[in-house]
C-alpha cells in the first residue's frame, strides 16, 4: 500500500462511488424501476471515472456493477434490461457498488427506506436492523487497526446486533483489498460456523478492506431462488478452450473491459448473447457467479459497506451517507461495545463522532422516548470520513451516543 499515489486513487475512487451512491439514494422513491437505478450507479461511474487520469492510460471503471436489493434480499440483484420491478412504499432498499482507478478499489453499501414523507421516523423490525447495521458498522471501524485480529472484530459485531435481537448473515466475509483484486485472501467472517471459519491474523498498516456489514432481521441463512444471475467474475487462474464462437466473444469482451473486475451482463451491448455465451464459461468454471441471495420472506436486511485502509496511527473511512430516520424500541446495551466506540477499550480508535447540527435541523424534534429506544437521524455524508471527522450517531438511546464516540 505504501506505493506512490495508491491512496489518493483509493480514495478519488471513493469520491466516485459516493457521488454515485448519493444519486441514487435521492432516486430511491416508491414507484421507481430498480434497473433504473442501477443503470443510473453505473453511469455515474463511468462517467466520473472518464474525468481522471488521462494523462497516463491506465485501467478505471467499475469495481463492482450496482445492485440494488430490497427487503429480504441479501444482495446481487443487478437486473437486465426487460426487469420490470419496482421500489415500493416502506420497501428497505439496500445499495451497493464500486469503482476503481488503476486497480485501486473503493467499494460502498448502504441502506435506506422508500418513502414518500419523512417526517416520522420508521419503526418496528425495519427500525432495528437499520440500528444494528449501522451500530456494527461503527464498531468494526473502531477496532480496524494495527495489532487487533480479525476475530475481534468478528466477536464485536455479533455482540452490537444481538441487542437489536437482529443476527449477522451467514457466508458474509469482508475482504482485503488489494491491486486489481477485490477479494483478497485476508478475510473477517461475520459470523462464523461449523462449515465456514477462517484463519486469524493481525491487521498491519497500509493494508485496505472492504468491510461489509449484513445484518438480518431472520435467522441469517441464505437460499438461492430462481432469481436469475447477473453479477460475474472471471477466475483468471481457469482456462480453457471454447467451442462456441458466442462464449469465445463473450470471453474477450470480458477480458479487454473488466480483467479481474466483477461485472453484470447488463454491461453487454446485446445481453441475449452474452446470456449464451457464459453458459460455456460457467460450465468450464471461467468465471465466478454472485448468486442473487434471500432470506426468509417477511424479514428484512440492512448493508452497510465501506472501504478503509489502516495507517499506523488512525484509519481512514472512505464514505458516510445519511442514516435513515427510524427509532428502534431496543438500544445498544453490550457494555464491551460501548466501551469499544468510546475509546475505553486499548482497541478502539480515538474517535468522537457527532451528529450534524444540519442534520438534526432537517428532521422534526422527536417525542421523548422511553430510556430504551434508539433513534438515528442523519448524518453529514462525506467522500471520505477518517478519525476526526463526523460520522453518524444515535441520538437519544440510553448512552449510545457516549457509545458512538
Amino acid at each position: 500500500m505504501r506505493i506512490p499515489g495508491a491512496i489518493e486513487k483509493h480514495r478519488e475512487a471513493s469520491v466516485v462511488v459516493g457521488k454515485a451512491v448519493s444519486a441514487i439514494i435521492k432516486e430511491t422513491v416508491p414507484g421507481k424501476l430498480i434497473l433504473d437505478l442501477c443503470n443510473l450507479g453505473d453511469r455515474i461511474i463511468n462517467e466520473e471515472v472518464a474525468k481522471k487520469y488521462n494523462k497516463a492510460k491506465i485501467e478505471k471503471g467499475i469495481a463492482f456493477p450496482t445492485s440494488i436489493s430490497v427487503n429480504n434480499v441479501v444482495g446481487h440483484y443487478s437486473p437486465l434490461s426487460t426487469d420490470k420491478t419496482t421500489i415500493k412504499e416502506g420497501d428497505v432498499v439496500k445499495i451497493d457498488l464500486g469503482a476503481h482507478f488503476d486497480g485501486y478499489i473503493a467499494v460502498a453499501a448502504h441502506t435506506v427506506i422508500a418513502r414518500s414523507n419523512h417526517d416520522e421516523p420508521v419503526t418496528g423490525r425495519k427500525a432495528d436492523v437499520i440500528c444494528a447495521a449501522h451500530f456494527a458498522s461503527q464498531v468494526a471501524k473502531s477496532l480496524l487497526k494495527p495489532g487487533n485480529k480479525n476475530s475481534d472484530i468478528t466477536e464485536a459485531i455479533q455482540l452490537a446486533v444481538a441487542d437489536f435481537n437482529c443476527t449477522l448473515v451467514e457466508g458474509v466475509l469482508s475482504h482485503q483489498l488489494r491491486r486489481f483484486i477485490i477479494d483478497g485472501n485476508k478475510v473477517i467472517i461475520n459470523r462464523p460456523s461449523i462449515d465456514q471459519k477462517v484463519e486469524e491474523f493481525s491487521f498491519e498498516p497500509y493494508e485496505a478492506y472492504a468491510i461489509d456489514i449484513i445484518v438480518s432481521t431472520g435467522e441469517g441463512k441464505t437460499k438461492q431462488t430462481d432469481a436469475r444471475t447477473t453479477i460475474f467474475k472471471r477466475a483468471v487462474d481457469q482456462n480453457y478452450f471454447l467451442k462456441l464462437k458466442a462464449s469465445r466473444a463473450v470471453l474477450n469482451d470480458i477480458n479487454q473491459k473488466f480483467t479481474t473486475m466483477p461485472f453484470t451482463l447488463r454491461a453487454f451491448p446485446d445481453q441475449n448473447k452474452a446470456r449464451l455465451g457464459m453458459t460455456e464459461l460457467i460450465n468450464h468454471n471461467l468465471v465466478h457467479s454472485y448468486p442473487v441471495l434471500y432470506e426468509k420472506d417477511g424479514e428484512y436486511v440492512a448493508q452497510i459497506k465501506f472501504t478503509a485502509i489502516i495507517q499506523p496511527k488512525s484509519t481512514l473511512k472512505f464514505n458516510d451517507f445519511d442514516v435513515p430516520y427510524v427509532q428502534s424500541e431496543l438500544s445498544l446495551q453490550n457494555t464491551k461495545v460501548q466501551d469499544i466506540l468510546s475509546g475505553k477499550k486499548e482497541a478502539a480508535v480515538a474517535s468522537k463522532d457527532q451528529t450534524s447540527e444540519a442534520a438534526k435541523k432537517k428532521k422534526k424534534k422527536p417525542k421523548k422516548k422511553a430510556d430504551n429506544t434508539t433513534t438515528t437521524t442523519t448524518s453529514t455524508s462525506t467522500a471520505e470520513t477518517s478519525e476526526n471527522q463526523p460520522q453518524p450517531e444515535a441520538a437519544e438511546a440510553p448512552k449510545p451516543e457516549e457509545a458512538s464516540q
